[in-house]
């Protein structure tokens, strides 16, 4: 088939990269002169299917007010007339209970873990490279009621089987040598061996290149006006370059797919929840992290990325506002400092912001559409790049009309009404 990819951020690459591998004519279409220039371009760096978790869960409302009330706090909301805002921030609070919460995580778990292996397996045979490393994360505890809370997440990694390490002071030391210098600060962790690490945009523009190498297209500095209809088809993309038209379409526009997608009457639970992050130079390779290191108490992830440390956190609701505040670099600043003082160079760092495409319950929406030559691959959250790889190879597969690997009836537009009511 001949089908057109809108959005060039590492899902609508890996999308390509895979269908073009499967033998279908790909084109890809974005507005920016590159991939990856957006969400895909400075995330946190993590590949962590073990921290594939819904950021609706028990007890968030009650964290949310704590957290809008902290200096440093992980979460700022700045209210505006936009329904669509109130209407998303309801259905995740629908969605802050034990049960939702652990359906929620039992389908994201099942993607991410494949995709990783995916990954795996496209480096056996491709021989990317992105600056990766395979340590593990370790989510870090300031406090020990941090440390026993843990309880209904490790019940969900065991019922998958998802390998785990609780970790005292020591053995954080063990994993992670730069932070004997601060182990008054953190009383244990939660280690996850089988997470990875790597730049998701180093990735992606190489993905781009092998892509190519296979037929891939892609047409950039292209806006795209519409998605044009003609019953229950969709007939082509308008364009600044004019109309395109496909076999088949896939809709991989990151926050902005639910835009895209409201003309056709189909409503995508997915919004922008804003990112941010610095990429800091390493000064001191001793004082810097391994791996990822996941500072719970300001929900702020340092990675070892090559010879830069990637600080990212916050989550911002503020639609699709990408302005930079400095008040969000400094809970960033604080959590490197606070950690590996001896690590970065700040005074060469920059700074960055993106819009994470996030639905309500934490779950993906990947698959077909009411539309026949329609297909989903959005909604990843903060876990686009966890997911890429097995959300492009269910892709391939729904259009190539196979059976996925996996399960992923739960993450399908058909089960929008079932999962948000």
């Amino acid at each position: 088939m001949k089908v057109l990819i809108l959005g060039s951020g590492v899902i609508g690459v890996t999308s390509a990269y895979y269908l073009a591998r499967a033998g279908h004519e790909v084109t890809v279409v974005d507005r920016q002169p590159e991939p990856a220039l957006e969400t895909s371009f400075a995330n946190a760096g993590e590949v962590s299917p073990g921290y594939s978790s819904p950021w609706a869960g028990p007890g968030v409302p009650v964290k949310a007010v704590k957290w809008l009330l902290m200096k440093h706090g992980p979460l700022v909301i700045r209210p505006k007339l936009d329904p669509v805002m109130w209407v998303w921030l309801l259905k995740m609070l629908r969605n802050c209970t034990s049960a939702r919460y652990a359906v929620n995580k039992s389908r994201m778990i099942p993607i991410a873990e494949y995709s990783r292996d995916s990954l795996r397996d496209l480096r056996r045979d491709i021989g990317i490279q992105y600056d990766e490393r395979s340590q593990g994360t370790l989510q870090l505890f300031r406090y020990q009621a941090q440390l026993d809370g843990t309880a209904e997440d490790i019940a969900v990694l065991k019922q998958y089987g998802v390998p785990y390490e609780t970790l005292s002071r020591e053995g954080c030391i063990a994993v992670e040598p730069a932070l004997a210098g601060v182990k008054e600060k953190f009383v244990g962790g939660l280690r996850l061996p089988q997470d990875e690490t790597g730049d998701c945009h180093m990735f992606t523009q190489a993905l781009a290149k092998h892509a190519e190498a296979l037929g891939v297209r892609f047409m950039f500095n292209t806006g795209i006006d519409r998605i044009v209809t003609e019953g229950a088809r969709v007939s082509g993309v308008a364009t600044s370059a004019g109309m395109l038209q496909a076999d088949a379409y896939v809709l991989a526009l990151g926050s902005y797919s639910s835009q895209m997608a409201a003309p056709l009457g189909i409503s995508l639970p997915v919004y922008p929840v804003k990112g941010y992050s610095i990429t800091v130079p390493i000064k001191d390779a001793s004082g810097a992290p391994e791996s990822t290191v996941m500072d719970e108490s300001y929900k702020v992830a340092i990675t070892r990325l090559g010879d830069r440390i990637r600080v990212g956190g916050t989550a911002e609701i503020s639609g699709f506002s990408t302005r930079l505040y400095d008040a969000r670099r400094a809970t960033l600043d604080h959590s490197l400092t606070d950690l590996f003082p001896r690590g970065g160079d700040l005074s060469k760092a920059t700074f960055w912001s993106g819009l994470r495409p996030m639905t309500p319950d934490g779950p993906p929406v990947i698959g077909p559409t009411p539309y026949a030559n329609l297909h989903l691959n959005t909604g990843h959250g903060t876990l686009g790049w966890t997911m890429s790889c097995g959300s492009a190879r269910v892709l391939v597969d729904m259009l190539s009309g196979k059976k996925p690997d996996i399960d992923v009836s739960a993450l399908t537009v058909d089960r929008y009404n079932h999962r948000f009511g």
